[in-house]
């Protein structure tokens, strides 16, 4: 496959699931392939969480520097 070319979709996942079985077994890929995906919390949710956290000063600092 040459660099920049994408493989089919199909063939795309028959590798992923053999690299799958090939490292983790037959259970584990079966496990991993049902975990229920997270429920994605909406991105100014998400943002304001973050903000909530965060220290201006520090983040000014490690963003800007002593200036």
């Amino acid at each position: 496959m040459k660099q920049g070319q994408f493989i089919s979709e199909d063939r795309l996942f028959k590798k992923a699931i053999d690299i799958l079985m090939e490292k983790l077994g037959p259970v584990e890929t079966n496990r991993f392939l049902s975990l229920p995906s997270k429920e994605r919390m909406e991105s100014v949710k998400r943002h304001r969480k973050w903000q909530s956290k965060l220290d201006k000063d520090t983040f000014f600092n490690e963003v800007f520097g002593n200036q």
